[in-house]
């Protein structure tokens, strides 16, 4: 096999470190952030096992990187940002330290939801586990206020027309804790839009009053990860993430 053979792209070598997204590595790519044995980067560049790499002045070792992975059992009120402007809690200032790694988070539940949050170091992974053509289940409980109709049901089944294109629920289950005005349903849909789960019901008239995710792919929240705690994920079940996106451990696509 030639050496060409061999080069991967620069971005997934760097998201592979768990150094971020390959958006956001491609990113610093263009900010002039990274170099290649000496010389400035850019974007399409391919590397080798024996090319040096630098982030901002810093050599990047290409030894593989055992990454790790962990599910996160978010309370309302924290964000998914690791810094914010108006000084609200971070999710990411109760995770575990890492040294030469990135926490990674597998989408983002807004400010005021609840729930299972999986975070890797692999940046290729949470690339995959992201992207809409995956088509990953994403299960929430949500408490909604007011009188839901079998039409708007219906309507949140076939497809509701937002303001980034149209969205809808692959299924939709009435809770039997359901009691008088405070009406809870478990929604299935296979994306992560913005506050797509809230704008649905918000287009039939609706108010969301409680929001929580209850299961991402085959993962669940288990009953020992109380609010606010988290698990790290053991082989068999780091082995239920790859599964999801049928890519190998520590590799992407190149």
């Amino acid at each position: 096999m030639s050496k060409k053979n061999l080069s991967q792209k620069l971005q997934k070598v760097l998201a592979n470190q768990g150094l971020g997204s390959r958006r956001t590595m491609e990113k610093w790519i263009s900010e002039g952030r990274i170099r290649v044995n000496g010389e400035v980067a850019t974007l399409g560049d391919r590397v080798e096992d024996d090319d040096t790499i630098q982030v901002d002045g810093r050599t990047l070792s290409q030894k593989k990187t055992r990454h790790r992975h962990l599910l996160y059992n978010k309370p309302a009120g924290e964000i998914c940002s690791r810094d914010d402007p108006e000084g609200r809690p971070s999710v990411y200032r109760k995770l575990p330290k890492l040294r030469s790694q990135r926490w990674i988070s597998i989408g983002r539940l807004d400010f005021n939801t609840s729930g299972l949050l999986l975070f890797t170091t692999d940046g290729a992974l949470a690339n995959k586990l992201m992207h809409p053509s995956t088509g990953i289940d994403r299960e929430y409980a949500v408490r909604v206020l007011g009188h839901v109709s079998d039409k708007a049901l219906q309507n949140m089944r076939d497809g509701v027309m937002l303001e980034d294109g149209v969205a809808k629920f692959t299924d939709i289950q009435k809770s039997p804790e359901s009691d008088g005005a405070n009406q809870w349903y478990y929604v299935v849909l296979m994306e992560g839009k913005n506050r797509e789960v809230r704008r649905l019901w918000e287009s039939q008239g609706l108010t969301v009053s409680r929001l929580k995710r209850v299961r991402f792919g085959s993962f669940f929240v288990p009953s020992s990860v109380k609010v606010g705690r988290f698990v790290e994920l053991e082989k068999p079940e780091i082995d239920d993430l790859y599964e999801l996106t049928k890519i190998e451990e520590s590799s992407g696509d190149p």
